[in-house]
């Protein structure tokens, strides 16, 4: 069974922005959107397969049709946090890890 690693506090994070972290190697976007009843972080692998970059968690976050997405800040597709599907190009995907928050701290399962 995949464990918890304790990421970040979320006051490391910035509302409605991404910021990367490293986990077990790997680049991970999070994303962190507060509104006025809830706060939601989601993760992404920050490996943009289009861009062939690591630069998700640069991206623009924003909604589409209702769909919490980033925009890649290279050629702007636009990847769902709930998903990691990109909604320009069904073929195309990042990695989605399951997030929680324990006691003000970011978990992401791994």
């Amino acid at each position: 069974m995949p464990e918890w690693v304790d990421v970040c506090s979320i006051d490391d994070l910035q509302e409605n922005s991404g910021v990367c972290c490293l986990v077990e190697g790997k680049q991970i976007a999070l994303f962190y959107l507060k509104h006025e009843t809830e706060q939601t972080v989601f993760a992404l692998n920050n490996y943009d397969p289009i861009g062939k970059a690591n630069v998700l968690s640069r991206g623009i976050i924003g909604s589409l049709s209702g769909e919490p997405v980033v925009a890649s800040p290279l050629y702007k597709e636009h990847y769902s946090l709930k998903t990691g599907q990109c909604l320009e190009d069904e073929s195309v995907a990042v990695d989605v890890y399951a997030v929680r928050l324990n006691n003000h701290r970011v978990e992401i399962q791994a």
